[in-house]
């Protein structure tokens, strides 16, 4: 296995996770949102849901990553539909998943993040449930969600 996506809504927690499970194992860890072009941070930031046209080059970018990825590689992205996780093929994918009030709650408490709490509802809309992934629940803490991921990936 060379590379982790981990996946789901803004909120649940990909980013905390992958920069402790980077740590842990000595991987490398990738912020998807930091290879989203400035056009589509600017949407995002005026409250604007991404099309899939929008996501299309980003998710490209992130495809080839994986593809070149020459050690562990963990990568929070929001891969919300089975047509986006298809493009970026080759990964294993962990889904973080949890309620919309915890989400809701989290997003509020950000101070740095260009997402903005208006566009969960949309994310909950685009967001297709992947079958057959490792699915975890986000009221554990981030040390017990990275141990449950260690334990499942032997890593």
């Amino acid at each position: 296995m060379k590379t982790i996506v981990l996946m789901g809504v803004s909120g649940s927690g990909k980013t905390t996770i992958g920069q402790l499970l980077a740590t842990q194992t000595g991987g490398t860890f990738l912020d998807g949102d930091d290879f989203h072009p400035p056009e589509n941070v600017t949407k995002m930031s005026s409250e604007t849901p991404l099309t899939d046209k929008d996501r299309r080059g980003w998710l490209e970018t992130l495809a080839k990553i994986i593809r070149e990825a020459d050690s562990l590689t963990i990568i929070a992205c929001s891969a919300l539909k089975t047509s986006y996780r298809q493009i970026l093929a080759g990964a294993e994918f962990i889904f973080l998943s949890g309620s919309t009030d915890l989400l809701a709650a989290r997003i509020g408490q950000r101070t740095d993040h260009y997402m903005p709490p208006g566009l969960l509802q949309s994310q909950l809309e685009t967001l297709e449930i992947p079958e057959g992934t490792l699915t975890l629940d986000i009221k554990k803490t981030p040390s017990e969600l990275v141990s449950e991921i260690r334990a499942h990936f032997n890593i």
